[in-house]
């Protein structure tokens, strides 16, 4: 099969950051009239909300998509998929960190990817609180607006900050390994509630790598690229269908990545979570 051409990939990618943004400043209307939204829980778990924004938001952002590139397929985290076999797929979490977004919290972002024959080749997380446009497209780097970006130079965990993330769709017994391996090599973590926005900090070097048991294709795809795209590596987060059903993600420098996969192991992890984890798809 012939290989979508450049323009095709660049004229989406134009597109994806100015979706992203316009996407996230009509979120931000919302976030200051926050206190007036109407908020849902998604099945049981009380942590896990959807507001009005979170719908809204998505449905511009996917109307847009739709009406620009209409072969296209999309993945939203609030209105499913359309047309998954697509040659193109955008992977579209219009919020990400809603419980950070109703609560007044900055860690909140727009996340978008988008996949090519399925490959990821492109990714973009945008801040609106900090007006910071996280974007990388296959083989021309990532970008922190206009200033290329590198991930975290330490050498091991003792010598930054790790990100990390978990959701109860994981138990603590798959999560908290790797802390504790973490905290007993002397390093540190942090969590702001936002797992896409953390990959974006680490592939910009503010972070030293990011961590989390189970991701959906909405959160983790955009960090992937950036960390990629700016020199790092990642897991093999599509493998056993994460598209469809999520998987863990582990982002890091190259010289570091090594270190935090032998921390945990991801191979039996990812088998332990491939049985307690299916994402709506």
């Amino acid at each position: 099969m012939k290989s979508l051409e450049s323009n095709e990939l660049q004229a989406r990618y134009r597109l994806a950051c100015e979706l992203a943004k316009a996407g996230a400043e009509l979120a931000f209307e919302y976030y200051q009239q926050r206190d007036r939204l109407a908020v849902d829980h998604k099945g049981d778990d009380l942590q896990d909300v959807v507001s009005v924004a979170d719908k809204r938001v998505e449905a511009f952002v996917k109307q847009r998509i739709m009406d620009a590139f209409p072969q296209d397929g999309f993945l939203g985290e609030e209105s499913g998929t359309q047309m998954p076999d697509a040659r193109v797929l955008w992977v579209v979490d219009p919020i990400d960190g809603t419980s950070c977004f109703l609560n007044g919290l900055h860690t909140w972002c727009l996340s978008l990817a988008i996949l090519a024959d399925g490959e990821p080749v492109i990714g973009v997380v945008y801040d609106p609180n900090h007006r910071e446009l996280f974007h990388a497209l296959k083989g021309q780097g990532a970008w922190l607006n206009d200033a290329p970006i590198a991930p975290h130079p330490a050498a091991t965990v003792k010598e930054g900050v790790m990100g990390v993330g978990t959701s109860h769709r994981v138990t603590p017994a798959v999560f908290l390994p790797f802390l504790d391996a973490l905290l007993s090599d002397g390093g540190m973590f942090i969590r702001n509630g936002s797992g896409a926005l953390m990959s974006a900090w680490a592939a910009a070097g503010r972070l030293i790598g990011y961590y989390e048991p189970h991701m959906n294709p909405w959160d983790g795809l955009p960090g992937l690229v950036l960390m990629r795209e700016a020199g790092g590596l990642s897991n093999d987060y599509l493998t056993n269908d994460g598209i469809r059903h999520g998987n863990p993600l582990l982002l890091a420098s190259k010289t570091l990545y090594p270190q935090l996969k032998n921390m945990h192991q991801l191979r039996s992890e990812e088998r332990r979570v491939g049985k307690e984890c299916r994402s709506r798809w």
